[in-house]
């Protein structure tokens, strides 16, 4: 009993805190929204599911919800450039350049939210990422200090056996994100401080 209250305690403790979502429409005004990385196609053009998060931060900025977006993803081989891709769709699609940050180290969720707030200073956001991943998005990014609020985009597109991975693999993740937040880790490349955000944020006036 120990041994699966020890296992289950955390990731139902991780998914509990992290359940404050909202629509899409009811978001309230924030300066930035953060929006994960979630693959690159062998083409260049983002996933599917990266597609609808990146269709969800552009009509967040269209809408005049957020002013920045803060776009985070793995840069970590050679020829493999999440940040990149996300921040040509966003500015292919009418969101100015300098609206647009990229963060090159977001090799995971724990690292987005720590690198969000302890490098480029953001203190309060909107997510947006899918809706199975929110809850977890949404407790490492409090837990690093940042006043958020969620936005899930579908899940939609992948097989169904892709679709019940991704859900099942939020179990052990969810574990790792408490074992991470209760230990204190440090993101894969932890800094240093940039100011690209506030800039881009002053210069929104």
């Amino acid at each position: 009993m120990l041994v699966l209250l020890g296992v289950a305690g955390p990731m139902v403790w991780v998914q509990t805190r992290g359940q404050h979502a909202v629509a899409l429409d009811d978001a309230a005004p924030a300066p930035v929204a953060v929006v994960f990385g979630a693959g690159v196609r062998p083409d260049g053009r983002p996933s599917a599911y990266l597609r609808y998060r990146l269709e969800a931060a552009q009509q967040l900025y269209e809408a005049g919800t957020v002013s920045v977006l803060l776009v985070s993803g793995d840069n970590g081989r050679v020829g493999y450039d999440e940040p990149t891709v996300m921040a040509d769709w966003l500015v292919d699609h009418g969101v100015p350049r300098d609206r647009v940050v990229l963060d090159y180290a977001g090799f995971s969720t724990h690292d987005t939210c720590v690198r969000a707030v302890e490098v480029f200073g953001v203190t309060e956001a909107v997510l947006v990422t899918q809706d199975y991943h929110l809850p977890r998005a949404t407790y490492l990014c409090r837990a690093a200090g940042m006043d958020t609020q969620g936005v899930g985009v579908p899940a939609r597109g992948a097989q169904w056996q892709r679709s019940v991975s991704y859900h099942l693999r939020e179990l052990p993740a969810s574990w790792k994100a408490w074992w991470d937040v209760t230990t204190n880790q440090s993101p894969t490349y932890p800094g240093p401080r940039e100011t690209s955000v506030t800039d881009a944020l002053r210069a929104d006036g």
